[in-house]
């Protein structure tokens, strides 16, 4: 935390986090961007369901296997420069994209953007870390990750627009210079710490960061964090990366500017949602696992919804389906709220690494499993039945996802009951309240 003798001015403060919101505005931009080119990529590679949906499951294994690599880099190098690192990556990933002929270097492509996106959101939470006080770190989370999400705004208005237009050059080639214009801009502003704050310890020794790792792991509350980030980001993902623009087009009947309005409004209503999620986990921490189960439950009985419905589904219906996986990207953030609060300072890089795992594992095995049953069952091109029953694959996810969090938690709640902490079941909390009222 910032003492008031070296708490950085409110211009240097906003400037600072302005501009790693900016990286990481443009780095979801990168990452989300093949989901409005799926469809053109399957015609510019040949590529069918299996293959397209192998461009982001590479991408997202990559993000993923490097999260806890990413940490340890953090702790090494400081998140200015992998910041910058990983702009000038997904830019270079971009770059190759435009002037790829061949299905193999388009898939690399995308590898070097999984790889540059993974050195980002974690540096950004290492800078709003140092630079803000502790109370206000997960607001400022939740908004960074939700504003963050504006990135998606650009891949669905003006990326779609350039690929629709001028084509498929140059809409990479110009997120490509974006990319580079974002890692000028950090080099030029951000810092790891504010000025005349005490420097970080040195990076610790390998068998300290095995250590470390291992100890995140065996705190409930990492797993918690874990499980909470897998159940509640992976279905809002694999529609924004790769299968919600050619499910609502190919399988709804949407015309692919409504299908880029849908995904826009999913980043309008995680902005709103954000900073109501994150004031509900500063204001109630023993009552976050309610709004991470609220969230998926919710998830689940709309596609439920949905999906019981012969295509095409209500427009009605869609519009709330993508209203709710919405709420995915803020519900995803509490777990890293779990990484910060159950972990102490020295360890937190690690527990946030592992917790982030969660959800893009989640994410490439559902985006795979779509992929693969959509190949098995329409082999000649996407359907909507086809589609309908492929997303069914989600309902395994959220199981084991499930099943993690109530572990967990009730884990995790036994270690606080044994520190003084109980936390009633919320039931109880609720009974006492209505017999007052009475």
């Amino acid at each position: 935390m910032n003492t008031p003798e070296s708490s950085p001015s409110t211009v240097r403060l906003y400037s600072v986090w302005a501009v790693g919101l900016l990286a990481y505005t443009v780095g979801v931009m990168q990452r989300t961007s093949f989901g409005v080119a799926g469809l053109d990529a399957a015609e510019r590679f040949s590529a069918g369901p299996a293959a397209l949906s192998g461009f982001v499951v590479l991408q997202l294994l990559v993000y993923a296997a490097l999260q806890v690599p990413a940490g340890l880099l953090l702790d090494r190098f400081g998140a200015r420069t992998l910041i910058v690192v990983g702009a000038l990556t997904m830019a270079a990933g971009q770059a190759v994209l435009a002037f790829a002929g061949t299905l193999p270097l388009a898939i690399a492509a995308r590898v070097l953007v999984g790889a540059g996106d993974a050195l980002t959101f974690l540096s950004v939470l290492s800078v709003l870390v140092a630079w803000f006080p502790a109370r206000r770190v997960p607001l400022m989370t939740q908004l960074t990750g939700l504003l963050g999400q504006l990135g998606q705004v650009l891949s669905a208005i003006p990326l779609a627009a350039l690929l629709y237009g001028p084509g498929w050059t140059a809409a990479f080639a110009s997120a490509a210079l974006l990319g580079v214009a974002v890692a000028i801009a950090v080099f030029a502003v951000v810092r790891d710490r504010p000025p005349h704050a005490a420097a970080p310890p040195p990076p610790p020794a390998m068998s300290e960061v095995l250590a470390g790792l291992k100890a995140a792991w065996a705190q409930p509350g990492t797993r918690l964090g874990l499980y909470s980030h897998a159940g509640t980001q992976f279905s809002g993902t694999v529609f924004a990366l790769l299968w919600g623009v050619p499910y609502l087009v190919a399988g709804q009947g949407f015309s692919a500017r409504q299908a880029s309005a849908m995904l826009t409004l999913m980043v309008a209503v995680g902005i709103v949602m954000g900073p109501l999620f994150g004031e509900f986990t500063a204001r109630h921490p023993l009552r976050r696992s309610s709004l991470v189960l609220g969230v998926i439950v919710t998830t689940v009985l709309l596609w439920t919804a949905v999906l019981a419905v012969p295509p095409p589904a209500p427009g009605w219906l869609i519009v709330v389906l993508v209203a709710v996986l919405a709420t995915g990207a803020p519900g995803s953030m509490v777990g890293f709220d779990y990484a910060r609060t159950f972990n102490p300072a020295h360890r937190q890089g690690a527990a946030v690494g592992i917790v982030n795992v969660g959800g893009f594992v989640a994410s490439l095995l559902t985006a795979l499993a779509i992929g693969v049953v959509l190949g098995w069952i329409s082999p000649e091109g996407y359907t909507p039945e086809a589609f309908r029953v492929a997303w069914t694959v989600q309902y395994v996810v959220w199981g084991l996802a499930l099943a993690g969090i109530l572990t967990s938690r009730s884990r995790a709640r036994r270690n606080l009951a044994a520190e003084g902490v109980v936390v009633r079941p919320l039931r109880e909390l609720l009974a006492e309240r209505r017999a007052r009222r009475r």
